[in-house]
């Protein structure tokens, strides 16, 4: 073997021992029940999803026959899937595509885009048309008149807000972010993408962003959440820069506990950060709404205290 393919073999090693399942996520133990997290590795997109699934009990466990899913990606910004800037569209086809497998009615999907043209958003994210072409319906956020005013009773700083109406006590809400660098919250996944279900969302901004966030995620009734960590944008979050900035990970979290995943997603970007030696290796300390969320009962940011399973696709 010549210095050049043992040294690019060697990077390569390093790169999976660095991300592997089993060192990132060292406090978490594998359990013989049913999993509350399965954090996954080194797959495509939809081969992790279906894995993942299947380990978490089957879309069966989350979809009655008869009910209608509201699936919430990422789809803030018009930029293509190699930004790393919206949520991988074939992963969002392959939820699509299970939910009908377990007997959905139908399955809508939507989000309040960062910028009055949301059908040029939906086109260019590759989300509109995963949706349509596997069954799903695609729903628009950018009318006021879709959100209805909801209390927001646990909140500390939140206590109303205008709520699109396929997010007020859906049968199942899927929540599928994808993991981001953001230049305000530091990192935005699962309970930052919850701010494209309310109209109102300049007012986090001037009114503690974090714990509004942590506020909202209060009242959103979750069934499941599933991070896109396909690819982690490190740094000029959350639209982006160039490709460059937004390298591929290939891992992906599922979990009905949305701060557990999360958690667990800090630790995916920081790993990522380091490997990358791009953008800043935050700690779960740096999140501050996930501590907030936390303290209100939303979920524990402890993975020792869930059942935890642990799957890595390249060995």
């Amino acid at each position: 073997m010549q210095r050049r393919e043992f040294l690019k073999t060697a990077a390569s090693a390093g790169a999976a021992a660095m991300l592997a399942p089993e060192n990132l996520f060292a406090e978490a133990t594998n359990t013989g029940a049913t999993p509350q997290l399965v954090a996954i590795y080194g797959g495509e997109a939809v081969e992790m999803f279906k894995r993942g699934i299947a380990e978490m009990g089957g879309m069966k466990r989350f979809v009655s026959k008869g009910q209608t899913v509201i699936v919430k990606p990422n789809i803030g910004w018009d930029r293509t899937p190699d930004f790393g800037a919206n949520t991988n569209p074939d992963l969002v086809a392959a939820v699509v595509k299970e939910c009908y497998e377990a007997g959905a009615k139908e399955v809508l999907c939507f989000d309040h885009t960062c910028g009055n043209d949301w059908d040029n958003r939906y086109k260019i994210s590759g989300i509109e048309n995963a949706v349509i072409s596997s069954g799903g319906k695609m729903v628009a956020g950018n009318s006021e008149a879709m959100y209805e005013e909801c209390q927001i009773p646990k909140g500390k700083n939140l206590k109303n807000a205008k709520v699109h109406r396929l997010a007020i006590n859906p049968d199942v809400f899927i929540n599928i972010p994808v993991l981001k660098h953001h230049s305000g919250a530091k990192i935005t996944c699962a309970m930052k993408n919850y701010m494209g279900c309310v109209w109102d969302r300049k007012w986090y901004h001037t009114h503690d962003m974090p714990q509004c966030v942590a506020d909202y995620a209060t009242f959103q009734k979750t069934t499941l959440t599933i991070v896109d960590a396909y690819r982690v944008m490190l740094d000029y979050g959350p639209i982006g820069r160039s490709p460059e900035y937004a390298p591929i990970a290939k891992y992906q979290i599922l979990s009905t506990d949305i701060v557990a995943a999360d958690a667990a997603s800090v630790q995916i970007f920081a790993a990522m950060a380091r490997l990358h030696k791009k953008g800043t290796p935050f700690s779960l300390s740096d999140i501050k709404y996930i501590a907030e969320a936390e303290a209100l009962g939303v979920g524990t940011s402890d993975l020792s205290k869930i059942a935890v399973k642990r799957i890595s696709l390249t060995s």
